[in-house]
């Protein structure tokens, strides 16, 4: 593929990411390691004993942590290329205008939201891209990479916001998961969850390195 003017003097997306990389990683560990807490004492009971005390506070703590460790992550990964930052706000706000554009031409939004209702469509526009490119990456990666080019040929996309987009889609399915441990019925199901997580968190890892180019 030809690289665009949006892609020239990028950082490669693995390096890019490297501190989210590196903490959706640690995060999956943690998920593992915080299942394992309770999986391990039963597993080491003699057969006939009820009642086993397990540890669920490293699944509690896996659920309260993620959010942060992943925002935390990303703030590093900004202030380490804040060029590459500038240059990817810039070609955001081209295309940003080219989707409101479209908007006002066809008249498509939804009324009362807290941006103008073109704005909030060209908004709404990227959010469901990257939603859609999540969901193909699941099942077939080169037909959601197809997508991606697709999208940045009309031009009113680059593949760095339709991947990042994809990106958080992921992640936020994972982090809506590991909330669910919070009200989890019992230790079992707690773990269960925090290897449920596991899945979406690793698809984030794969768009968060992943260069089309």
């Amino acid at each position: 593929m030809t690289t665009t003017p949006d892609r020239l003097d990028l950082p490669a997306r693995r390096r890019r990411n490297a501190r989210l990389i590196a903490a959706l990683t640690q995060l999956i560990g943690a998920c593992a390691e915080a299942a394992g807490t309770v999986y391990r004492p039963i597993a080491a009971a003699p057969p006939d004993q009820e009642g086993v005390e397990v540890n669920l506070l490293p699944c509690l703590q896996v659920s309260l942590s993620a959010a942060p460790l992943l925002d935390m992550a990303r703030a590093e990964d900004d202030a380490r290329w804040p060029a590459a930052v500038a240059r990817e706000r810039a070609a955001a706000d081209r295309t940003f205008a080219a989707r409101c554009a479209l908007a006002a031409a066809g008249e498509v939004f939804e009324p009362d939201g807290p941006l103008g209702p073109h704005e909030q469509a060209a908004a709404m526009e990227l959010a469901s891209a990257g939603e859609d490119v999540a969901a193909r990456w699941r099942h077939d990666p080169g037909d959601a990479a197809a997508l991606v080019q697709e999208l940045v040929a009309s031009g009113e996309f680059t593949e760095d916001e339709v991947l990042d987009d994809a990106v958080d889609s992921a992640v936020l399915t994972g982090l809506l998961t590991l909330q669910e441990v919070r009200t989890a019925s019992d230790p079992s199901a707690a773990a269960e969850l925090c290897l449920h997580a596991v899945p979406h968190i690793a698809l984030a890892v794969t768009l968060a390195s992943a260069d089309l180019d």
